[in-house]
Parts: structure tokens; sequence; C-alpha cells
């Protein structure tokens, strides 16, 4: 019993965070492998991008601390998903890029957020983790769309 109580008190307020922050992963891997083992479609691409655009909205929505933040601040939590609209003009190559520059665009939005410096060093490494791999992940897709639109 004794043991379980260090085990408890060893972990820290933000694992939950971090253990979604790694399944949120899985579908973008997913997505990565379906064209490896299935071949390239753009029903890989597209669900791959409307996954993505789900979840940037969501990490920008986590950074809105209403009443809590200056002025700056909110437009930087909001200014990555403001062109949303504006991506259903453009082709699929052209998103995914616009994608990829957002997740390392919102990172360092964070980063400068006053609460960054609250965060457990765990949080900060699953941070940099995710984004990474999403980021290559989008590479890796924006990757298949352009060979997709040469066939």
């Amino acid at each position: 019993m004794n043991t379980l109580n260090n085990k408890e008190s060893a972990m820290h307020p933000f694992i939950n965070h971090i253990q979604l922050g790694y399944f949120g992963l899985l579908p973008f891997l997913a997505c990565v492998f379906w064209p490896l083992l299935l071949g390239t479609s753009v029903i890989a691409i597209d669900t791959f991008i409307y996954y993505s655009l789900g979840i940037l909205a969501f990490m920008a929505g986590t950074l809105w601390r209403a009443g809590e933040q200056s002025y700056t601040h909110a437009v930087m939590a909001v200014l990555v998903v403001i062109p949303f609209p504006l991506l259903a003009l453009f082709n699929a190559p052209t998103v995914l890029g616009y994608l990829a520059v957002s997740y390392p665009t919102l990172l360092v939005f964070e980063r400068g957020m006053p609460t960054w410096q609250n965060y457990h060093k765990d949080y900060h490494k699953m941070r940099y983790v995710l984004t990474s791999v999403v980021f290559v992940c989008h590479l890796f897709m924006l990757a298949q769309s352009v060979e997709l639109t040469r066939l």
C-alpha cells in the first residue's frame, strides 16, 4: 500500500495531458501508414487533413484564456485557425503545407505564454516530441498528396 502511495505522489498533475497527447498522435500515424500499406488515396489524405484541422483548432482553443491574457496572447492563440475557411479554396498540398507550419508556430506561441513556465518539464518534452512527429507526418502526407496529383 505504501508503494502505491509513493507512485501516486511521484506522478505530476500533467500526466493525463501527456497521455492524451500521445494518444492523439495515433490517428496521425495511422493516416501515414495507410498509404504505405494500402497505397496512396485521396481518402487517406483528406482524413489526415480533417483530423489535423480538428486537432489544431483544439490546441489553439486550449491556449485561449478569456480574461486571463493580454490582447497579443489572445490573438496568437487564434491566429493559426483564422484562415481555416479559406483553406477550402486551396488544394491538398497547400493545406498540408499550411498545417505543417501551423503546429510549430502554435508551439512557439504557447512557449511565449506566461503559463508555459508553470508546466511540468515532461509536458514541455511531450510538446516538442509531438510537434516534431506531427510536422514530419505532415511532410510525408504532403509528399503523398503531391505524388497523387502527378498520377
